[in-house]
């Protein structure tokens, strides 16, 4: 099979108040997997966008094969056999369509301006010869509806494989994956390397670049830090060109003055996952719920926060049994609860940094009867901008223009205004760098010196590890351990969590 090459010379793109890539260079094969990495508004995201055609106003030249390349649109990229799966699988898939048929979207819009029969039949029996062709266990006459974040993000691979696709762009496509999962994925990845496909791989788990990538691009700051095979580096050499320093201690020291119970939890069951869980919650303490992608963590974060129905059991606050038929009912009580889908889920996209910060707390800008005193409103947006290191051109920049980091720092901000007394983090460092983990890390642990009931949610047990101070293992839906976090290590946390006992 002949090798075809990408090249990426001199690429920069500005937007208001903010350039964006100055420069940028970035080289590749095809039948190579190589990875981009770089820290939060870095611009690996915004280089890959220019890639597929989602901006056009750049500057600088694209080349495959030598050959300048004129992508200005989505559609361009894809004649060039240029593909994207974006981290936020919901914003490119139809969800009351079937998997076939989201599959099989772009051969059935080709033709849109001739008249012609639907062949439903011939839909689904390709579109099951490729996911068969994967391994992936997911009917095509499925709605998109229906099926897990996971499932979401293997029809979405499954779609590039159904066109004539010669650099595909994987962007964190790991992050709603299982352990099983992500193994999977890896064996697809290493299939579509072997057709010759090139695979560019962005991801900030850093050792999942070590085990799959040739070579890698790191960028900073919009610009080209270095690009080298990936045998060359070592983790903290990867750290150290993404953040331009050393990192130091990942995590901050954990809450020691610990109070009374302010969280109970009993016997509590919903109408689908979760069954018969028992669990406290105390004043400065930072309690992990651990457990692989499906285990039933974020199921039980909604229930807490009223937005899933408890089917049995009791929630007490502060020793007040809770009735919560909605997450209003939850906030008026005084919990929080910063979701795993940001984008979907925890932020306003569309709006600007300044409502998205003080959306959950607008009554401390208005008096009775008047109007939003917007003065006072703008004053204490600066006031988080700054306290939380929020990297924006302005607080009237739309949330969408910022990175993934900067995007959970404002869906964790806006409960800091609100001034909430049990906060609830699901996945908060998912799509996130080293750099911006950190910070997320210190803005928990000082919630906890505050006095807050914190739960920490995650599939990550080494952030487990290091941030909580007591944990419980969830396993399909149930709570098989408690433990003291000093008194564990992820070998043990791995095995309940994978149904160990």
């Amino acid at each position: 099979m002949n090798s075809s090459t990408l090249k990426m010379k001199s690429i920069s793109i500005e937007f208001p108040g903010v350039k964006a890539l100055e420069n940028v260079d970035f080289t590749m094969k095809s039948g190579t997997t190589h990875a981009l990495i770089g820290a939060n508004g870095a611009g690996k995201s915004t280089l890959m966008k220019v890639l597929s055609g989602a901006y056009n106003h750049y500057a600088g030249e694209i080349l495959i094969d030598d050959k300048k390349a004129n992508i200005r649109i989505p559609k361009d990229a894809h004649s060039y056999g240029i593909q994207i799966v974006h981290q936020e699988v919901d914003t490119a898939l139809v969800p009351y369509l079937t998997v076939g048929e989201n599959i099989m979207l772009s051969r059935t819009v080709n033709d849109m301006g001739k008249r012609q029969l639907v062949k439903w039949k011939e839909i689904h029996r390709n579109t099951t010869t490729i996911l068969r062709s994967l391994n992936i266990d997911v009917s095509s006459k499925k709605l998109i509806s229906e099926l897990t974040l996971a499932e979401k993000q293997m029809v979405l691979i499954a779609r590039t494989v159904s066109t004539d696709c010669r650099f595909l762009i994987l962007d964190e496509p790991t992050a709603p994956l299982s352990h099983s999962e992500t193994k999977e994925l890896f064996r697809i990845v290493q299939e579509l390397k072997n057709k010759n496909v090139g695979i560019i791989f962005i991801s900030h788990r850093l050792p999942e670049i070590f085990d799959i990538c040739d070579e890698i691009t790191i960028m900073r700051n919009g610009k080209l830090v270095i690009h080298e095979r990936v045998a060359n580096l070592t983790t903290n050499k990867v750290v150290e060109y993404m953040l331009g320093k050393k990192l130091q201690e990942q995590f901050p020291k954990k809450p020691s003055e610990i109070g009374e119970s302010i969280l109970e939890v009993s016997n509590l069951s919903d109408e689908d996952k979760l069954s018969n869980l028992s669990m406290t919650v105390k004043r400065g303490e930072i309690v992990g719920i651990a457990g692989l992608v499906g285990a039933g963590k974020t199921e039980l974060c909604k229930v807490l926060f009223g937005e899933a129905k408890m089917k049995s059991g009791k929630i007490k606050l502060r020793g007040k049994k809770l009735n919560l038929a909605n997450p209003h009912q939850a906030v008026k009580q005084g919990i929080a609860l910063v979701p795993e889908e940001r984008r979907k889920e925890g932020i306003f996209v569309m709006e600007s940094v300044v409502m998205n910060l003080t959306v959950a707390n607008l009554g401390a800008f208005t008096k009775r009867l008047s109007f939003l005193n917007k003065k006072a409103e703008n004053q204490k947006a600066i006031e988080f901008i700054n306290s939380l290191g929020i990297k924006t051109p302005s607080k009237e920049t739309k949330v969408k223009n910022l990175s993934g980091g900067n995007q959970q720092k404002i869906a964790i901000g806006k409960w800091l205004i609100a001034d909430a007394d049990v906060y609830i983090f699901d996945e908060p460092t998912k799509g996130v760098d080293v750099g911006a983990k950190k910070d997320i890390f210190e803005l928990i642990c000082e919630l906890a010196q505050r006095g807050k009931a914190i739960i920490y949610a995650s599939s990550e047990l080494s952030e487990i590890i290091g941030i909580t101070n007591r944990l419980y293992v969830l396993y399909d839906g149930q709570i098989v351990k408690e433990v003291e976090t000093d008194e564990t290590n992820e070998e043990e946390l791995l095995f309940y969590s994978t149904g160990g006992k």
